[in-house]
């Protein structure tokens, strides 16, 4: 697929790396299980016999041609690896024979089209009979086995779909939910890598909520290698336009952003500047340009720009996106007004005491706006005070819903019936002491009726504090 190869970045680039899998695996194809044995206790057929261990004495590459080939046309090759794959009980066995399956179609990816045709002749699909062995109790041979099924769904024209694909993307994202666990995640990730190389694989993924697994998979603990794997894997992601518009909103941003502050590993910073300039080339609506940039603008994006700038890379092609980055985002930063900025870092969920939270005009002037799209930001503020554990975030959105009743004559009958004032209440018996207080002068904010009569009240107040004072 064409449109994955440019840009510099390797296609796979982890084909060959040393992960748990591949280390395992050298030492699986020096246990050569004993077909001898096998066959004349009646355990494997004949067949199945001959062509293994012609296979396994050819020397070389045209020698396992001509095994291969001699054994294509009769359906003899796939019908022997599935044979062996479902009768030999013997754990060891089934791993060395899944290694010899995953090498063969390493070697030469044309031959993944013998086993489409094998299949096809027997009116199923080249998966149906592998996707039951994704769920046996040995981890080397269900991650072996993912990797052949990647492989058989993208080294030839023929495509995984309907049931298949939907089976096999949720044991991927199985895997991933498991990264405490699973230890040969970077083999999932690789497997993902490839499936999402290929554009009619990306929707499925998508709409089986696989990008919140990424999503999640990212915010965790991950070792570098990895991270470059799963944000390769959102880079696929966003060449479809379709995909990449939706970014802003499944979090993909944030993510990355996040990682972008912090990374000092070149490749991985190649790969979320690439997946960003993506992003902003393939969206045409104005608006979701525009939340994106803004959302790239929020996790410190130029700043890391400026940085990187400064450091003069050998690489033409992360010097161009350097480039191209910072002239958008420099130029979304223009265009915002303070609303635009506030509204998105209300959507993000990310409150932090940025300067518009405390300017008695923004509030003036737009505290109405909050009412816009069915009071979206609103009912967004009411949950965060909800949901969030962040001691900050708790304090602004207190402060926020607070400054909106103030300043919008009916705030207070929209918060008490989207049950703002309770989530308010709640706090006021938080443990952290700032919570309390932001808290309690929302709740003071929300009681008072006249916001116009206390203002004279207090001017008098005042005045009569100075009057006694002299």
């Amino acid at each position: 697929m064409a449109e994955v190869a440019h840009h510099n970045i390797p296609a796979v680039d982890m084909i060959n790396a040393t992960s748990r899998l591949q280390l395992e695996a050298s030492e699986v194809r020096s246990n050569k299980p004993n077909w001898g044995s096998y066959y004349r206790s009646k355990m494997i057929q004949e067949d199945d016999y001959t062509l293994v261990t012609n296979y396994e004495n050819a020397k070389s590459k045209e020698e396992r041609d001509t095994v291969i080939a001699a054994n294509d046309a009769n359906g003899q090759l796939a019908k022997t690896m599935a044979n062996l794959i479902t009768q030999v009980a013997k754990d060891q066995n089934v791993r060395y024979v899944l290694t010899l399956f995953d090498d063969m179609l390493q070697e030469d990816k044309a031959r993944v089209e013998i086993f489409h045709r094998a299949a096809a002749r027997q009116k199923r699909t080249a998966f149906s009979q592998y996707l039951g062995i994704l769920q046996r109790q040995d981890n080397f041979i269900v991650n072996q086995m993912s990797s052949i099924i990647a492989k058989l769904a993208c080294f030839g024209v023929s495509r995984m779909e309907g049931q298949d694909l939907q089976y096999y993307f949720s044991f991927l994202k199985e895997q991933l939910k498991n990264s405490t666990t699973n230890d040969y995640m970077n083999t999932t990730a690789r497997c993902l890598q490839m499936m999402l190389r290929h554009d009619e694989y990306r929707h499925e993924f998508v709409d089986s909520d696989g990008v919140q697994t990424l999503v999640t998979a990212l915010n965790g603990k991950t070792n570098f290698q990895l991270q470059y794997q799963l944000i390769f894997s959102v880079w696929c992601l966003t060449f479809n336009a379709e995909i990449a518009k939706k970014a802003p909103s499944l979090g993909i941003i944030t993510a990355l952003g996040d990682i972008l502050s912090e990374s000092t590993k070149e490749k991985v910073i190649r790969i979320i500047l690439a997946s960003f300039v993506n992003i902003l080339n393939k969206v045409e609506e104005r608006e979701i340009k525009r939340e994106a940039a803004l959302q790239m603008v929020q996790c410190k994006t130029l700043k890391t720009l400026e940085l990187m700038d400064a450091k003069k890379y050998d690489d033409p092609d992360l010097e161009d996106d350097v480039k191209f980055l910072t002239e958008e985002l420099t130029v979304s930063v223009h265009d915002l007004s303070s609303y635009d900025e506030y509204y998105s870092e209300v959507r993000s969920g990310r409150l932090q005491w940025s300067p518009v939270h405390k300017s008695e005009k923004f509030w003036r002037e737009n505290a109405s706006k909050f009412n816009d799209k069915q009071f979206e930001v609103v009912k967004i503020l009411i949950k965060l005070l909800e949901s969030s554990h962040d001691p900050l975030i708790l304090c602004v959105a207190a402060h926020d819903i607070g400054e909106y009743v103030r300043h919008y004559p009916r705030g207070k009958t929209v918060v008490e019936q989207y049950q703002g004032k309770s989530a308010v209440m709640r706090l006021l018996t938080a443990e952290d002491p700032n919570v309390r207080y932001h808290a309690l002068l929302a709740v003071q904010k929300l009681m008072v009726h006249n916001w116009e009569y206390l203002g004279k009240q207090l001017d008098s107040d005042a005045q009569k504090d100075s009057v006694t004072s002299k």
